[in-house]
């Protein structure tokens, strides 16, 4: 990925402006409109603000609202409470580290104002990384300069941009798994194992990511059955594929044995400060107390199920009620994006969708030279990763998540987009032939600065198709007022 090209500097730029701007936004919103009283996590502070504590909560607060609040207690006081599970330690564990970087503000700092300070500056740091990460991998999988492009600018648009801000998981997420794909673009398999494991420790979803893997190791052993022996090819692929699926669990499994050493085993009480077992009191809050759970009895103690049924009424179709109808509207533009997605690339490859994507070179020689673009049958694994988190998210979850849940875990949601963009937007072609400016002296004679087309849009939107404001429309509505919603408690996805 380095030394960066003219397109990664451009993304990079830009997806520096986005994350300085947002972090503006979030503390003007933040000022002057009052936050919501929600029923949400709010847990006493144990020490006293300080006059430079109570400026970087009113500079920063807005990141630490909703879930955030779960994640900056965990890495200021650890897994006190059951339903803390319900949020990996990858995200926390980073934000300690963080904090290591302001040790010598410290005296002047309580940890929580070191930790909101370490959020707003990984956070941003990891999601201009990953648009430079999803524009590297748009260009291995797309062959297309310009889509990989579009895509990663669309990606510091995205609707999902007050998570990838605020102490979220999200930005984190979406740098180890883009990156893992590239990886494993590049055939590198071992090192995409180890960022999608990290990336595990992250979000429970990364566990989907195994498909990755396996999918890459079957297309492996289709195209060595003629070379090696067939037997030799299948132990070798399901060894690989056993692997794949220990590596990739493995974090979950420790943060579940974690958990279960913490409440099940004896003797695992531990002392809590008094205000949080009061609030445990107060709110139902369950504690490692030396009072076993019934989770703990199961045949498999899966804590993070068990939160998620008991704390969240997380399951198969229970949050299909009437009063949810407001949150389905809200996860609808994403819901639709991704369907219209799928039915595009499967209407134009029906025999490749069919086949998996493992049919042989021999029979379709396309294959050898697929064409460039979305509609590529190297995007055929990715699509189909899109669909099963969008089907796992719309039946299984709440519903409104999805866009972050999508936003942070498919580059199919930037890809499609770009895809219609350059296939249906007149006036692109005609910003694409204006000159750029000339790059720095020591780069190559005649190369030039590739312009930023979706900012060029925006300039002329009322010259736009109606498809191109409805993309743009999306993607800048939901990226305004997330931040506003956000952060001062209001609901949003």
């Amino acid at each position: 990925m380095w030394p960066l090209d003219p397109f990664q500097k451009e993304v990079l730029r830009f997806a520096v402006s986005c994350r300085v701007l947002t972090l503006v936004l979030q503390a003007f919103f933040n000022a002057i409109i009052p936050d919501h009283s929600a029923d949400a996590f709010t847990p006493p502070r144990l020490a006293p603000s300080g006059s430079v504590d109570q400026i970087v909560e009113g500079l920063l607060g807005g990141l630490s609202h909703w879930d955030a609040e779960h994640f900056l207690f965990i890495a200021e006081h650890g897994y006190l409470y059951e339903h803390n599970f319900a949020f990996f330690p990858g995200f926390p564990l980073v934000l300690l580290a963080g904090t290591e970087l302001l040790r010598p503000l410290k005296g002047l700092l309580s940890l929580r104002s070191c930790l909101l300070i370490s959020v707003a500056s990984l956070n941003s740091l990891f999601s201009v990384l990953a648009a430079v990460a999803l524009h590297d991998l748009g260009r291995l999988v797309l062959h297309c300069p310009r889509q990989a492009f579009y895509g990663a600018l669309l990606f510091c648009l995205s609707p999902a941009n007050v998570f990838l801000a605020a102490g979220y998981s999200e930005a984190l997420f979406a740098l180890l798994t883009f990156s893992a794909m590239g990886q494993l673009e590049r055939g590198r398999s071992r090192t995409s194992g180890l960022l999608f494991a990290l990336a595990t420790g992250v979000r429970s979803n990364g566990l989907v990511n195994t498909g990755f893997l396996v999918y890459a190791q079957c297309r492996s052993f289709f195209s060595s059955l003629m070379v090696l022996n067939p037997l030799r090819s299948l132990l070798r692929l399901l060894g690989s594929v056993l692997l794949s699926v220990l590596t990739l669990g493995l974090p979950f499994a420790l943060f579940q044995y974690y958990a279960y050493s913490q409440f099940c085993l004896p003797g695992s009480a531990r002392p809590i400060p008094e205000p949080f077992l009061q609030l445990a009191v107060n709110r139902s809050y369950r504690i490692a107390d030396g009072n076993v759970p019934p989770w703990c009895s199961w045949e498999l103690p899966i804590i993070y199920s068990y939160v998620q049924d008991i704390y969240w009424n997380v399951g198969f179709l229970r949050y299909y009620e009437l009063k949810q109808v407001p949150n389905f509207l809200l996860a609808a533009p994403v819901t639709v994006l991704v369907a219209w997605a799928t039915w595009t690339y499967v209407t134009t490859h029906p025999w490749l969708c069919l086949t998996l994507g493992m049919r042989r070179n021999k029979i379709n020689k396309t294959l050898e030279k697929p064409e460039p673009g979305f509609l590529s049958p190297r995007v055929f694994v990715y699509l189909v990763h899109a669909v099963a988190l969008l089907l796992f998210g719309g039946l299984c979850m709440h519903v409104q998540v999805l866009t972050r849940f999508l936003g942070s875990s498919t580059p199919v949601v930037y890809w499609f987009p770009a895809h219609l963009l350059q296939d249906q937007e007149p006036l692109l072609r005609s910003l694409e032939t204006m000159p750029g400016k000339p790059l720095a002296g020591d780069s190559p004679p005649g190369q030039k600065v590739p312009r930023n087309s979706i900012m060029g849009l925006l300039y002329n939107w009322k010259t736009c198709s109606p498809i191109t404001q409805c993309i743009l429309g999306y993607f800048l509505t939901y990226w305004l007022l997330g931040l506003l919603l956000h952060c001062n408690f209001l609901p949003w996805t």
